[in-house]
This record gives structure tokens, C-alpha cells and sequence, in this order.
């Protein structure tokens, strides 16, 4: 897959299949766009151009951006858009000028200036325009005038649910990891830097990697316990099993939040190296105990709760 920054030196596409949107996530409903516009681009034998927008647009235009919380950054975007065989991933800058064209403009003077498509890709509930007045209808018009197609997908369901990402966030916030996965269609997952803590996991039996979330802008689950996989250059690409607490620690009258993972059999100094935490499954909220004793034998009953629970995620 080719990325592109810059409008003004994007290649000349053929037969461009084209869709737009944020994809955070590349959730299983994303996935269904993709596979069919790789199914239309082969019937002509054009490209797959994914149209998508950085920052968040909910960011720009929210009046409380810091709240804006995302599923996938653009790194991780790029990665699992390569992975579902995207040919080309353009990133448009978006700001309040961007959010400001007419639904007009939108379609003759960026989509048909910079892709010329061939066919155009919409979600069922896709708007575009200043104040979201571009619709399926509205762009099927404009197709017959300028000479692309236009082909709507329906939502996409799991049981009985439409896929969305603020669906699946609302259930990562609510600890609910097993229907999060089930709609992304793979592991919700986090990187995080390694870095020094008290050490105080070490002198009871359960040595954890404290981890530093650089990305503010990413959803991190919450507090409680999870059952994990962590892969990182210090695993070899492995993915080896663990747990994760996420919370303040309250029976050590912790002050702080941290995140902290302790990966089974494992002992290496990995402090000052990035390690990407996968959450298949919650445990238990954060509970205070009574001391380090209780703490230690809660924490081998987890470590059974969390094997169990992985045995299940070959």
C-alpha cells in the first residue's frame, strides 16, 4: 500500500475505486467497504483508494476536542488498512477550511479534481458538506453529471448489532472487551514505553512492565484487570500471555493511575522499549485488599482466571 500526504503530487490513478471516511478502527463494517471495493477495482482492473482524514474531524470541529478519544492512530490505521490489501491510502490534512466546502465543492472540486473515480464507495449513513447536507442521493447526481458511479453499502451487522466505532468505544469503556473484539474483528490493542515503577510487583512474585501511553488521543480501557498478550522486538514478534492491571493501586495507596502488565515466564529487562498490550478479556475491577499477603494470592487467582481465558485465543 502507497500513503500520500500531499494532494498536489498524488499519481494518476486507474479506474480508482474510491470511499472516504475516518476508518478508525478498520472495524468489520470498514472491512466490508474494503472487500467490496477490491471487488469492483478487479472488474475494471483499477486501484483502491482510501480517502481518510487527520486530525479526527470530530476533533476540529467538537467543541471540547480533548474528549476525542480514537480506537486507532494513524499509524495504526496505516497498518491495518495495508493488511486488508488497500492499494492507496491518501491522508488530507483536515481543518475548519476543509469542514467549510459546500457539499458541491466537496465533490467537484476534491474528490473529481484529485481522484477522478471511477466509482465511488459510501457507507449507509455517509454525509459530507458543510453542514453535512451531501448525501447517497446527492452524490448519485452528481455522478450522472460527472461521469463516476456511486454504490452504497448497508450497515453491517454482528447478531443483531450495527457495527460502529463509537459503538465499539462505548463498549471498551464499559469493559465489555469480548463484544469490542467481536465487532473490530481482531484484538483491541495499545502500545506503550516501558518504564521504571516502584519495583513493589518484583518483591511479591509478579514482576510488571509499567507502561507510558504516549498518544493522549488513544482509548485506553478501564480500570481493572484484563487478560493480555504482548508482543514487542523483546518477545521476537511472540505473543506471550499476561495480565494487566489499570488503576491506582489502592492497596498500596497508590496516588496515580498506571498501567502495568505482568507477562507469564518472562524475565527480561525491558525498560525504554515499546511493547503493544492485546485485550481480549476483562477480570475484575480494582479492589483494595487487606495487604501484600491477600494482594499476592487475588493476583495468583488472577494469573488462573487470565490463563483459562487464553487458552481460548490460540
Amino acid at each position: 500500500m502507497k500513503v500520500h500526504y500531499d494532494l498536489q503530487q498524488l499519481p494518476q490513478f486507474r479506474n480508482a475505486v474510491i470511499t472516504t471516511g475516518a476508518f478508525d478502527g478498520v472495524h468489520k463494517g470498514h472491512q466490508q467497504i474494503i472487500d467490496r471495493m477490491k471487488s469492483l477495482a478487479s472488474q475494471v482492473k483499477g486501484e483502491t483508494i482510501i480517502i481518510t482524514f487527520h486530525p479526527h474531524p470530530r476533533k476540529v470541529i467538537s467543541s471540547v476536542p480533548g474528549e476525542i478519544k480514537q480506537l486507532t492512530n494513524l499509524n495504526e490505521r496505516i497498518e491495518l488498512l495495508e493488511k486488508a490489501g488497500v492499494d492507496h491510502l491518501v491522508v488530507v490534512k483536515f481543518n475548519h477550511r476543509f469542514s467549510n466546502m459546500t457539499a458541491e465543492q466537496y465533490v467537484k472540486d476534491f474528490l473529481v479534481t484529485y481522484f477522478h473515480p471511477s466509482t465511488i464507495i459510501v457507507g449507509y449513513d455517509h454525509r459530507f458538506g458543510n453542514g453535512r447536507i451531501g448525501n447517497f442521493e446527492l452524490l448519485a447526481a452528481y455522478g450522472k453529471i460527472l461521469g463516476f458511479n456511486v454504490e452504497e453499502i448497508n450497515e453491517q451487522k454482528v447478531g443483531d448489532e450495527i457495527v460502529s466505532s463509537t459503538l465499539i468505544r462505548n463498549y471498551i469503556v464499559d469493559k465489555n472487551i469480548q463484544k469490542a473484539n467481536k465487532l473490530l474483528g481482531y484484538p483491541y490493542f495499545f502500545e506503550g514505553y516501558v518504564v521504571r515503577g516502584n519495583q513493589l510487583g518484583r518483591t511479591i512474585g509478579f514482576p510488571t512492565a509499567n507502561l507510558h501511553i504516549d498518544d493522549e488521543e488513544k482509548l485506553i480501557p478501564s480500570n481493572g484487570v484484563y487478560a493480555v498478550k504482548v508482543k514487542g522486538n523483546c518477545t521476537n514478534g511472540t505473543l506471550l500471555e499476561g495480565m494487566m492491571n489499570i488503576g491506582v493501586r489502592p492497596t498500596v495507596d497508590g496516588q496515580k493511575k498506571v498501567i502495568e502488565v505482568n507477562i507469564f515466564d518472562f524475565d527480561q529487562d525491558i525498560y525504554e522499549q515499546n511493547i503493544t498490550v492485546l485485550v481480549y478479556e476483562f477480570i475484575r475491577g480494582e479492589q483494595k485488599f487487606e495487604g501484600l499477603d491477600a494482594l499476592k494470592i487475588q493476583l495468583k487467582n488472577d494469573r488462573l482466571t487470565a490463563s483459562t481465558i487464553l487458552q481460548q485465543y490460540p
